[in-house]
């Protein structure tokens, strides 16, 4: 839902997380991302300020999307895995299938992702991305093993699977014609050594 047909008059029209990224991005592209301002986001979705914060509530969410959204639907996967696979393969499957995209979307992805990789100023929040990424492992990986998540085989599973991850992101990158879910798949493969 984009807007709403009964509005009061004079209020701004509705917008979503979608039209929000769209705008920023483009603003990123235009000026940089460290020169763009949520000011100026906020108008070109034409809503704002405390409307564009309740999507997101800082600019360096804005590259992430709906990451925590994301995350909710990628420790159902894991949860929704038998239990008779084995865990190294259930968080293979699970890793690839969070990091597959359609290829209509992969042009803003890969956009997305260079942002992110590539912005100095956003290592910072991406650490803390990247730590709630690595919990969502953890704690499948502590549940399948019956082990506390911050004990060595969980730790090390959320981590390898980042690092494997961040890897076939950067290699994407440099390969404009490459095929992420291939580069990912033969990453991940690495990773059933750590978890056998």
């Amino acid at each position: 839902m984009t807007a709403t047909a009964n509005r009061s008059p004079g209020r701004r029209a509705v917008t979503d997380h979608g039209s929000i990224e769209r705008a920023a991005f483009t603003l990123f592209e235009e000026q940089g991302f460290d020169e763009t301002t949520m000011e100026q986001i906020a108008e070109a979705v034409g809503v704002g300020r405390r409307t564009l914060f309740r999507y997101f509530p800082s600019k360096n969410d804005i590259p992430w999307g709906q990451f925590d959204q994301s995350l909710r639907v990628f420790a159902a996967q894991l949860a929704a895995v038998p239990s008779d696979v084995p865990v190294a393969d259930a968080v293979h499957r699970c890793v690839v299938a969070f990091n597959d995209f359609d290829e209509p979307s992969l042009p803003q992805h890969r956009t997305r992702m260079r942002l992110i990789l590539g912005t100095p100023t956003l290592q910072a929040h991406s650490a803390l991305r990247y730590a709630a990424w690595r919990g969502v492992i953890e704690n499948y990986v502590a549940a399948r093993l019956d082990v506390e998540p911050d004990g060595l085989m969980p730790r090390l599973a959320g981590h390898v699977s980042l690092a494997l991850a961040v890897s076939s992101y950067e290699q994407w990158l440099r390969e404009p014609h490459s095929d992420l879910t291939r580069i990912l798949q033969l990453e991940m493969d690495a990773l059933r050594s750590y978890l056998r």
